[in-house]
């Protein structure tokens, strides 16, 4: 069935109402009509199954038929923190780590990011990701729609460290380093839930640019309270050691069954 997210201030008590780009997807590409279904989110957490009283392109009204129950977010709130990487690999971070579940995604300058950044075009950018990050909350028939922060700087991003319950770091040195050092993954993550209390926490995953993070910035890192993990002995693309991680997660979490 259908899924749309919808502002909080269309999903009234009784009704709830489509507008722009959703209508116009309503009424055009699915072809809907008076007695047709859909579930609309507020993005909140609240889904409702709507059925549809009047139909034109720049306006959908419904009435809501039911609440719904969603179990479709992940235990932990994971943030992914990507240094910018070249290209559209940023937009396929989004659209899948929002398929996999992440809650944020915080892009980051570092020292080996070889994008020239424009701070004057970044609005119309974080519009387009947030675009991605809806429509893929969508498809993948979630409750929430990941946030999409502005870039920040190396020094800023660490800041953010103390805001977290855990932070990952990915380094390629781990990796190489095997099981040796005991910081592997599925290690952090296990004494993680030892001492862990909260039943939601808040993880961040930190990813390096096409070129990984430096010593330095590993180090500075660590000191302010990151992990520095290994995502095993093979060195991943910066696109893929998001998902990976997420992946594993997920796992971790107990998604996908088990204690």
């Amino acid at each position: 069935m259908q899924r749309y997210f919808v502002p909080a201030t269309q999903m009234g008590q009784q009704s709830v109402a489509l507008e722009g780009e959703d209508a116009r997807h309503a009424a055009a590409v699915m072809r809907s009509k008076p007695g047709d279904c859909f579930i609309a989110c507020d993005g909140q957490g609240r889904d409702v199954l709507a059925k549809i009283v009047t139909v034109d392109k720049d306006n959908v009204h419904a009435d809501i038929m039911e609440e719904l129950t969603s179990n479709a977010e992940m235990a932990w709130q994971v943030t992914v923190a990507q240094s910018l990487p070249k290209g559209d690999k940023l937009e396929i971070v989004i659209q899948k780590g929002t398929e996999a579940g992440a809650v944020a995604f915080q892009p980051f300058l570092s020292q080996r990011t070889v994008v020239q950044y424009d701070d004057r075009k970044e609005a119309k950018r974080i519009e387009r990701w947030r675009k991605i990050a809806k429509e893929a909350s969508e498809q993948s028939h979630r409750s929430l729609i990941p946030t999409i922060n502005a870039v920040l700087t190396w020094k800023s991003l660490i800041k953010q460290f103390a805001e977290f319950d855990l932070v990952l770091l990915c380094y390629e040195e781990e990796g190489r380093a095997g099981n040796e050092t005991g910081n592997g993954l599925r290690d952090v993550l296990r004494e993680f839930k030892q001492s862990q209390s909260s039943t939601a926490p808040r993880v961040m995953v930190v990813i390096g640019p096409e070129g990984g993070l430096t010593a330095q910035e590993a180090e500075t890192a660590a000191a302010s309270g990151a992990k520095l993990i290994g995502l095993g002995k093979r060195i991943l693309r910066t696109e893929t050691a998001a998902l990976f991680a997420l992946a594993c997660l997920a796992y971790e979490s107990g998604e996908l069954g088990g204690n």
